[in-house]
């Protein structure tokens, strides 16, 4: 999915978010800054600070671990050939929706953690990622032939990588905005969390893939 893309449900979502702001005089992000009367919960279905990490990124981190734990359900004993199924001549497969989330989870790390322009990728990760970032023609040509465990292994593989990248910063990192992004001003608080509802959304289209998979005879 590239940015030019997905820029009118991009500005659905950030209008949505400062309309309902606006209307109830909230604020979306909850004020833990003051988080010493608080304590970290590790059970999976409570969303809230964690162990390690400062406040507001342990308690994002919390929403990621409960998101990816939806989609791994979602896909769960799925064989090769299901994996690979097309529904039709424009849709992906659920495997290339699988390495597409961790192709994105990647390219966020680059761009929030090394500080990269978004696009500036190394050789490597280009090579190993951009086809499924894109997803599409090519993606649909070349991610094929793998088993779950490949797919589950990428998506572990990169999100270790955030979850120890998490640990080294705090919540000033994650509340600085990046004035000049796509989206308009947009912090990292922001561009993390569309790293989870991005799994959400595809979690939906590979569920709705899943149910039309044709029956083994």
């Amino acid at each position: 999915m590239t940015y030019e893309n997905s820029s009118s449900r991009k500005k659905f979502i950030t209008s949505t978010l400062a309309f309902t702001a606006a209307a109830t005089g909230l604020s979306f992000i909850p004020n833990i800054s003051n988080a010493g009367g608080l304590h970290a919960d590790e059970r999976p279905n409570v969303i809230g600070p964690r162990e390690g990490f400062s406040p507001h990124i342990g308690t994002l981190l919390s929403m990621m671990t409960w998101m990816r734990t939806a989609v791994v359900s979602s896909v769960k004993n799925m064989s090769q050939d299901q994996l690979d199924y097309l529904h039709d001549d424009k849709s992906n497969t659920i495997g290339s929706m699988l390495l597409h989330l961790a192709a994105t989870e990647r390219f966020y790390q680059i761009h929030t953690f090394d500080e990269k322009k978004w696009g500036d990728w190394g050789e490597e990760d280009s090579k190993k990622f951009g086809v499924a970032m894109e997803l599409g023609d090519e993606a649909r040509k070349v991610i094929k032939g793998n088993n779950l465990n490949y797919y589950l292994d990428a998506l572990q593989e990169v999100r270790n990588n955030t979850t120890n990248e998490f640990k080294k910063r705090d919540d000033n990192w994650l509340m600085s905005v990046d004035e000049k992004w796509y989206w308009g001003p947009t912090n990292n608080y922001c561009k993390w969390f569309h790293v989870c509802e991005h799994e959400s959304n595809h979690n939906g289209q590979m569920k709705w893939i899943r149910g039309r998979v044709p029956k083994s005879k």
